[in-house]
């Protein structure tokens, strides 16, 4: 276990972690925002709900769920570390400086865009999560086969324009934090090369900083409008 000690004492092991679990993290996006499109489909929650329960049904699943909260919890941790580590190696900031003459909005906020992503989610998980396994849900019935009605649970929080307006707040936040993130993960492993380090970068900076926030953001808009009878 010494090597673990190694790890978690040194700023290089702390960035190694926080680069794998978020790009850990990253790819659950891809698969989050894919089953969430159900909510498109127009069948009243039927393909949404199906889908719920095949994530909270299948063994595979809910064994890399726990390795997705546990990736949430120690990216968040190794984040504040670092950061605490920066601000008292440095504590008195210097006299001059033009940090956007080098660097990117998104990478000089990467702390508050992280806390307000990590507030977000405590949300959003006792909103949706917390709800389906602990909650009062209601059930639907497909095909003599009995399913929590999850789409209920999203239309009643979709329904609040506020829910909405925070949801895609947060998205246009976490659009940020990954447009220096993604390509800031695989820099810290080393993986960077002229062949391959421009597609990185523009994976990072259009698929998951602009189309997958816009693709979640979508979802809460066009459930507010649908329950409201606007479309």
């Amino acid at each position: 276990m010494a090597w673990v000690i190694q790890t978690l004492s040194s700023s290089l092991g702390r960035k190694v972690i926080m680069s794998l679990t978020g790009l850990f993290l990253s790819t659950f996006l891809i698969v989050h925002m894919a089953g969430n499109l159900q909510l498109f489909k127009g069948d009243n929650g039927r393909a949404f709900n199906e889908y719920t329960y095949f994530m909270t049904h299948n063994p595979l699943i809910l064994t890399v769920s726990y390795l997705l909260y546990t990736s949430i919890l120690v990216h968040a941790l190794m984040a504040w570390i670092l950061t605490r580590h920066n601000q008292a190696s440095r504590p008195v900031k210097y006299a001059y400086s033009k940090p956007e003459s080098n660097s990117d909005w998104s990478s000089r906020n990467m702390g508050i865009l992280g806390t307000i992503l990590l507030l977000f989610i405590i949300i959003h998980m006792r909103t949706f999560w917390y709800e389906m396994h602990f909650g009062s849900v209601p059930m639907a019935e497909y095909d003599g086969k009995q399913y929590k009605d999850l789409y209920a649970v999203v239309k009643v929080a979709f329904s609040q324009w506020w829910y909405v307006l925070l949801y895609v707040v947060c998205m246009v936040a976490i659009g940020y934090h990954l447009a220096h993130g993604f390509q800031s993960g695989f820099q810290t492993l080393g993986l960077r090369h002229k062949k391959y380090t421009p597609l990185i970068e523009f994976v990072g900076k259009y698929f998951f900083a602009i189309i997958i926030p816009a693709a979640f953001a979508a979802m809460p808009i066009y459930v507010f409008l649908q329950v409201h009878g606007i479309i």
